[in-house]
């Protein structure tokens, strides 16, 4: 095994099972070390700058883009970004920490694109958008209104799916997890 880490990219539509996978991937003792996203939004309650997100102005943060400092980044409302700083993820890899990303199709797409080979793009599928839509009508958590946003995101995001080096289908949770398991296992031991 190399000393430099690697870095495990995830994506999925709202309702692909994704979240419960990345969590009984952690489970299983992967010792992965998270980013910390930097945001032009202001600090909510205790957060704390440099633990749960690097708080910047919105200038600060425009300066970062200009200066090409962000291997992904999103302006979420207008004046409200959101980012993942290449510093974040170069220092943690030069300390041979694997790293794990739960982002949205663009930001993974990108951040593989920087980083290539030293990077394991998952792309985590529902079996289809009706199993999708009965999930997300299951969970009872979303309007009809929201469900139907959702779902057109999910065919949206679906359409990347082909771009990403792995696709999980998840039409079976404790086979999505082996599947996944695996593939994470192979990559990191290479």
């Amino acid at each position: 095994m190399s000393t430099q880490g690697k870095l495990i990219i995830f994506s999925a539509p709202s309702g692909s099972g994704k979240s419960t996978i990345i969590n009984d991937l952690i489970h299983k003792g992967y010792n992965f070390s998270f980013s910390i996203s930097a945001t032009s939004r202001k600090p909510r309650g205790e957060e704390k700058n440099g633990v749960e997100y690097y708080f910047l102005t919105p200038e600060e943060f425009r300066a970062k883009i200009k200066n090409d400092e962000f291997v992904e980044y999103e302006e979420v409302y207008p004046d409200c970004f959101y980012g993942t700083l290449k510093s974040e993820i170069d220092t943690k890899l030069n300390r041979g920490e694997n790293m794990l990303f739960d982002v949205d199709v663009v930001g993974g797409l990108n951040i593989k694109k920087h980083y290539g080979s030293q990077a394991l793009a998952i792309f985590v599928q529902p079996p289809s958008i009706d199993a999708l839509r009965n999930r997300l009508i299951g969970r009872d958590t979303d309007t009809p209104e929201m469900i139907d946003k959702r779902v057109a995101k999910a065919a949206w995001e679906m359409e990347f799916a082909p771009k990403f080096d792995v696709i999980i289908i998840n039409d079976d949770l404790s086979l999505a997890q082996e599947q996944t398991e695996e593939v994470v296992r192979t990559f990191i031991e290479q």
